[in-house]
């Protein structure tokens, strides 16, 4: 639901109704894309990336500290079992397509509207460095940092200075990035939209913004926009009364290994 909040919490497939937006087509209303989603810094790259778009969505929640990553019908979406994913009923040639993994996510969603993914090479070249480096490191390197500094069992200070050193290089290179540019390629892109939940979180990160002022000015800028307030909003209220220490929790995040195919 473009430019909506949540109005209820479900299990995938329970379906949230859709309000009018924006067509994508001349000929025919845009059907609303599904996505299956929950408040994270990944989650809200894709939340976002359908805010700025206008394009119409129908919100399902996938709670993973219930597990609903794991049932049988979201594997058949994300063989992954990780939120965001997606399912547009007009993909390619008007045919219905489940993508998931953030990145290829906003990249699809960028070439179908023309937004925020330039077509030109080098532009295009530009917006995807720095949306893989996200991918490949300032997101894994947040994740760490939030693991073993807020949820792990048992403190590993080695763990703890490895990963807050990590992400502090790596603010500090995105830092040198900003100093001559408002945004990460140049002009607001899905990196930014990929880079701006990650960042959100440096108090919990062990981070001091006031050492990166290019980092803090551009955090604020994309904040304030009105499609990222929106996207970084969606299902919060999901997320209550989930205690991430619960070992019950901590078994479904952080235990998982193969599953027999």
């Amino acid at each position: 639901m473009a430019g909506g909040k949540a109005k209820r919490a479900g299990k995938p497939g329970a379906k949230a109704k859709p309000k009018a937006s924006a067509k994508i087509s001349k000929t025919k209303p845009a059907k609303p894309i599904e996505l299956y989603y929950w408040p994270t810094p990944n989650g809200f790259k894709i939340s976002i990336m359908l805010e700025e778009c206008r394009l119409p969505y129908t919100l399902i929640p996938v709670n993973i500290a219930k597990g609903e990553q794991f049932k049988p019908d979201f594997l058949q979406i994300a063989p992954n079992n990780r939120m965001p994913a997606i399912v547009d009923p007009q993909g390619p040639g008007g045919r219905r397509i489940s993508i998931f993994e953030s990145g290829a996510i906003l990249q699809y969603l960028g070439r179908k509207t023309g937004k925020f993914y330039p077509s030109d090479e080098r532009a295009r070249v530009e917006v995807e460095q720095w949306l893989f480096w996200q991918i490949g490191g300032l997101g894994p390197m947040a994740g760490q940092v939030h693991h073993f500094k807020n949820y792990a069992r048992v403190t590993i200070p080695y763990a703890i200075a490895r990963f807050v050193d990590e992400l502090n290089r790596l603010y500090g290179v995105m830092n040198t990035r900003l100093k001559d540019r408002e945004f990460l390629a140049g002009k607001y892109s899905i990196a930014d939209m990929a880079c701006v939940g990650w960042t959100n979180g440096w108090q919990r990160q062990g981070q001091d913004l006031d050492e990166f002022p290019h980092l803090k000015r551009w955090l604020e800028t994309v904040k304030a926009r009105p499609a990222v307030k929106r996207g970084m909003a969606l299902g919060l209220a999901l997320r209550k009364g989930i205690d991430m220490k619960d070992p019950k929790v901590q078994a479904v995040l952080f235990g998982q290994r193969a599953r027999a195919g």
